[in-house]
């Protein structure tokens, strides 16, 4: 494909880490390796009071980067067992329309289509070829109402991409279609050393009830008894999860926890490329393990909850499975992997090279611009 401008149109905050805003950037920086001019259309939520008092989690302090067009502020949606930051401004309509005006994109790729206000914007002002990834599995209830309101606009959808099997499910059970599976990219580290890590364990995500850091927290003192290892979290708000651990009676200090909140990604991968395992102990909503991939990029080996959203991501040679929900098999299944370093070391190294293979970037942005030239076609 010659060089093209991209738009990529995010119906979330960049002010707030999320899955789909992770996937948007990293693919943004990988079709940019390409040579392609890529901007991202999303929202922006600046540091100071005002958003403080709007949302309860804790953002990306500073501007966006420079290719990040900001189309408004967001408001947090219940929205599939999660609280994402969505763009609902009446106004972001109008900047939507007038960054597609200004910049004159080749193609434009919306994530969550159906989402307003960006996406939904996008769909009805921009005349050139679109491309659409869906990212959600579940009931998607709200669908009901967007698929009477403004469901017709998928029509003007050239491709539709699904991260997943389950993801595909979900969306063809409202707007049937054809859709191409194309898994989540994950960001790899150049060298990851499976051994010689600290005698610690990682938690990646935010304080949600789907997330089972409960279930987590209720099996941690056994984990500690047992293991001596010490328990990292990462992305939920501190103050929530304190509050948390003192209603399940957990102690920092006493018990080896460290609270590290919001953290960049790079901060991350140094994270995950110290500890000896990932816990993702998530009940349920996951269309795709990005968080397992994350940390089986950085040859950590994973320890998750054995739900559908997480099965196309883990085998028996890079991660171990426990019942999700059930506390007592998460200790042990941590306790077994912790108890065996060769072990665990050679899953680690089996967790990167699958990370490799599977979800690699730059393999997965060729894929992105075939299927740009399909929908230009």
């Amino acid at each position: 494909m010659a060089l093209v401008k991209i738009g990529i149109v995010v119906p979330y905050s960049w002010s707030f880490w999320g899955a789909v805003v992770e996937h948007s950037e990293l693919q943004a920086e990988a079709l940019r390796r390409k040579g392609h001019d890529v901007r991202v259309v999303m929202g922006n939520d600046p540091p100071g009071q005002f958003t403080r008092t709007l949302h309860p989690r804790h953002g990306r302090d500073g501007p966006p980067p420079p290719e990040v067009i900001p189309i408004g502020r967001s408001v947090i949606v219940p929205a599939n067992g999660t609280l994402p930051n969505i763009i609902l401004s009446p106004r972001s309509y109008f900047r939507v329309r007038d960054a597609l005006e200004r910049e004159r994109f080749d193609v434009v790729h919306l994530h969550e289509p159906m989402t307003p206000t960006p996406c939904i914007a996008t769909l009805a002002t921009y005349t050139g070829p679109m491309v659409g990834t869906f990212h959600a599995s579940g009931d998607l209830g709200w669908m009901r109402i967007a698929k009477h309101v403004w469901g017709f606009l998928a029509d003007r959808l050239d491709r539709r991409i699904a991260v997943s099997d389950m993801a595909r499910v979900s969306a063809q059970r409202w707007l049937p279609g054809e859709y191409e599976i194309v898994p989540n990219g994950v960001l790899i580290p150049p060298a990851a050393d499976p051994g010689a890590r600290e005698h610690r364990i990682v938690f990646a995500g935010r304080h949600e009830q789907r997330k089972g850091l409960h279930v987590l927290l209720e099996a941690w003192p056994e984990i500690r008894r047992r293991t001596g290892a010490d328990l990292r979290l990462i992305g939920a708000d501190p103050l929530r999860v304190r509050l948390l651990m003192s209603r399940l009676g957990v102690s920092e200090e006493k018990d080896g926890i460290t609270v590290l909140g919001f953290i960049s990604q790079e901060r991350l991968t140094e994270e995950l490329l110290a500890a000896k395992a990932l816990v993702a102990p998530s009940l349920g909503g996951e269309s795709f393990g990005m968080v397992l991939t994350r940390a089986m990029a950085c040859a950590t080996p994973v320890v998750a909850s054995d739900i559908t959203g997480y099965r196309d991501v883990m085998t028996p040679e890079t991660a171990v499975a426990f019942p999700a929900g059930d506390h007592d098999a998460l200790a042990a299944a941590v306790e077994q992997l912790l108890a065996d370093e060769p072990r665990r070391a050679a899953m680690g190294s089996a967790a990167r090279e699958r990370a490799q293979r599977n979800w690699a970037w730059d393999a997965i942005a060729d894929r992105l611009v075939s299927i740009y030239e399909a929908a230009a076609a």
